[in-house]
């Protein structure tokens, strides 16, 4: 992605950005209960391990206008020992809605290849889909994450290009389809075709 200070604001994008040096995004937005929501999870949990978020609720970071009930992240794969740290960490603030027991969820669900669900205490939505790492595809999304600043919070989001070809290679639903269209428009003057028709081949293999 190219380097730049020009700012995006689109009328129908209510949020203002710009791109910096360090490849980062800077964002002037008003948080809502979902933003909110991600950037208190995601700060208990860069303690612990590398992340990133992928999916819907990139798009709607972005000023897509749609609802959600999850939000899809990224880590990759932890000793027991580590995600019982995090997991005890975790319980300050949020509740696992899977199972009360870290070692059941370490054993019979991260390693099985099955997500657990985190949400804030008492409240199952919005929440948290949390799995490790385990394709090609789910590590270069680690490898390839884009920060995002929002004021003094930060989070780490799926390359845009990839999101892109995530969605309309994979996923294909109108819904995702819909979202690749958005972060084409928003992000029009700023994305790496290259690098998108790159991921495009990837995902079609």
């Amino acid at each position: 992605m190219p380097s730049s200070k020009n700012h995006l604001n689109l009328d129908r994008i209510p949020v203002r950005m710009e791109f910096l040096k360090d490849q980062s995004i800077k964002m002037d937005k008003v948080l809502n209960k979902l933003d909110k929501f991600v950037l208190d999870f995601v700060k208990v949990l860069k303690k612990h391990t590398d992340y990133v978020i992928v999916s819907g609720y990139v798009s709607i970071l972005f000023g897509r206008s749609r609802a959600t009930e999850d939000i899809d992240l990224l880590v990759p794969k932890m000793q027991e020992q580590a995600f019982l740290k995090l997991f005890k960490d975790l319980r300050t603030g949020f509740e696992c809605l899977n199972s009360l027991d870290p070692k059941k969820l370490y054993q019979d669900y991260l390693c099985k290849n099955i997500a657990i669900r985190f949400s804030r205490k008492g409240k199952p939505i919005p929440n948290m889909e949390f799995k490790f790492a385990k394709t090609i595809v789910d590590y270069e999304s680690l490898k390839e994450k884009l920060l995002v600043r929002i004021g003094k919070k930060e989070l780490f989001i799926s390359s845009l290009e990839l999101q892109i070809a995530f969605k309309e290679i994979v996923l294909g639903s109108d819904k995702d389809l819909e979202d690749a269209e958005h972060l084409k428009t928003v992000f029009e003057k700023h994305l790496n075709m290259h690098k998108l028709k790159e991921y495009e081949r990837l995902l079609k293999k």
